[in-house]
């Protein structure tokens, strides 16, 4: 692991939700942040997703032990769905998506301090072949969604200042416009404060589908959630792709996810790791100490809404870390 520049971070905007966005993630659990990426930089990172795909699906060994695009593998592939993971290498707009100020920003706004890469992944689906309506083969209807979250609730958050944190949050960015029968993600919403089985929320929320969300936004949109919402895929009833990349971020103690487990040491690759900026280490490497650098903000402070751009991910311009940043 390389170690980190403890004097240099690298500039990002904070508080960078507003106001009614923050309230909103505080209620729901995750907040749609429109026009987050231009149509320019919703089509490089789409081409690069197809283009990855496609030179996977020429090597006679595509999973996670087999040979690698750039370090990427499929972790699903069905004839409506290729699921890349592992793609922080595979392409510069991924690993600037990756490294986005304002996507950064805002995953540690919900984490409430430093964040690290933990995952990435670029997916790439539409309507099931042979189902008009869109339902998995193994599922009858009415459409069952595959519900899931990612941590348990009373080990991985807290509140702070009255307003709920989550040590694993996620960015998911459409790449194409979804409407209502583009299979948005969905969720339950405010299942994020709801402890215990998920099974029994579910039915609940099936009972009264206005619980369940589903995004429905313009192409450069980015969803925001706590990896402690119960969320799904949605039901792709049309005949586009639905085209979305998605990072993981933790707070800084959490290791990296997509590791081979036939040499678990390797998390990326020495030329990579080589060429990340020393103020940009934490982002990518984490820190070995307990350090987590708060960030918390008040409900009511504005945000600062300096324009970011997709930009190149290892010319992000360096700032003097303070010892505390944002409310303590």
């Amino acid at each position: 692991m390389a170690s980190d520049n403890g004097n240099l971070t690298f500039d990002r905007p904070f508080p960078a939700l507003t106001t009614a966005q923050r309230l909103h993630l505080e209620l729901y659990g995750y907040v749609v942040i429109e026009n987050v990426l231009s149509p320019d930089e919703c089509s490089a990172i789409r081409q690069a997703s197809y283009r990855v795909r496609d030179e996977l699906l020429t090597l006679d060994d595509r999973t996670k032990p087999g040979p690698h695009v750039g370090g990427a593998f499929f972790r699903t592939e069905w004839p409506h769905l290729y699921h890349m993971a592992h793609i922080i290498e595979a392409d510069p707009t991924f690993t600037a998506y990756a490294t986005h100020p304002r996507l950064v920003a805002a995953a540690e706004e919900l984490i409430g301090g430093e964040a690290r890469i933990v995952e990435t992944i670029t997916m790439i689906n539409r309507r099931v072949p042979d189902s008009p309506e869109g339902a998995n083969p193994d599922q009858a209807e009415p459409f069952r969604y595959r519900f899931h979250r990612g941590v348990d609730i009373n080990f991985s958050c807290h509140s702070y200042g009255n307003l709920f944190h989550c040590n694993f949050v996620k960015t998911l960015t459409n790449l194409t416009d979804l409407g209502p029968d583009d299979g948005g993600t969905v969720v339950i919403a405010g299942s994020h404060k709801l402890d215990g089985p998920d099974a029994p929320i579910v039915e609940a929320a099936y009972q009264d589908p206005s619980m369940i969300h589903q995004v429905v936004a313009p192409a450069g949109s980015t969803l925001l959630f706590s990896e402690a919402l119960i969320h799904a895929t949605g039901q792709n009833r049309s005949d586009r792709d639905r085209v979305i990349i998605v990072t993981g971020y933790a707070c800084t103690l959490y290791p990296y996810w997509a590791v081979d487990r036939s040499s678990p040491s390797r998390v990326l690759s020495d030329a990579f790791s080589a060429s990340i900026p020393p103020h940009m280490h934490t982002l990518f490497h984490g820190r070995a100490s307990h350090v987590r650098g708060a960030r918390y903000r008040r409900l009511a402070d504005p945000v600062d809404d300096r324009t970011f751009a997709l930009g190149k991910w290892d010319d992000r311009r360096p700032v003097e870390r303070t010892t505390d940043e944002g409310l303590i």
